[in-house]
């Protein structure tokens, strides 16, 4: 893990003002670093500027407050949210994640890339790319 740490994929402003306890379990930590270590570090290294993480793990009950599916990755720690600030550098960085051909589970482009979603199941490589 270079680029990103545990502390900045578990952060929620959501869970904060909740009272939401965010902590995320060994198995999701484990998660996490995966997902740095083969999809998130070598994005941002191809990219080569700073690639912010809006939503990382969460746990069941900040899921819920903020109308995630339940079935997320994020349940797991397997998926984030991210953004380089501006939705015409978002689409860069996703037709990056394809043009690397990291091993990603799902490559979503959220809202017009006003955020891409990038999930990492080790279990299940299948490079779904979604709009949505």
């Amino acid at each position: 893990m270079t680029h990103f740490t545990i502390d900045e994929l578990t952060r929620s402003t959501e869970a904060r003002v909740r009272h939401i306890d965010n902590t995320p379990p060994p198995e999701a930590v484990a998660a996490l670093t995966a997902l740095v270590d083969n999809i998130l570090d070598p994005l941002r290294r191809a990219w080569g500027r700073p690639v912010t993480v809006t939503s990382g793990y969460r746990c069941h009950a900040l899921n819920r407050a903020v109308g995630g599916s339940p079935t997320s990755h994020h349940l797991r720690g397997m998926a984030a949210d991210i953004t380089t600030g501006n939705n015409a550098d978002n689409r860069r960085l996703f037709q990056l994640a394809i043009d690397l051909g990291l091993p990603f589970t799902q490559l979503i482009d959220e809202r017009d890339f006003s955020w891409v979603h990038i999930s990492y199941d080790p279990d299940n490589v299948k490079r779904q790319i979604l709009r949505l």
